[in-house]
């Protein structure tokens, strides 16, 4: 069974750690690494998100609501994401 994410909760502090504890739960996964496999991304990135070293990107905040299932919005809010709106970064190339 999935665990559901309230999406009337609204958490005012930027939380990354919640946010994957929530993944987590929703995945009913028991570990960091579980976590990474799923996410398909290094155990060392999914260290430095938990530590702060590395902020959650709008791409990867897409990605992990798709291996959640569940809504970019219902994560943001779950983050502590209190920005209006989340703006892709894009690279020029010359």
């Amino acid at each position: 069974m999935k665990a559901m994410i309230n999406q009337s909760t609204s958490y005012s502090k930027y939380d990354p750690n919640r946010l994957l504890n929530t993944i987590m739960a929703r995945l009913s996964l028991k570990s960091d690494r579980e976590l990474s496999r799923e996410l398909h991304i290094s155990y060392k990135l999914l260290e430095k998100i938990r530590t702060g070293a590395l902020t959650i990107s709008p791409s990867m905040l897409l990605w992990m609501a798709e291996c959640a299932q569940t809504s970019i919005d219902e994560l943001r809010c779950v983050l502590g994401d209190r920005r209006s709106r989340a703006r892709m970064h894009f690279v020029k190339m010359t």
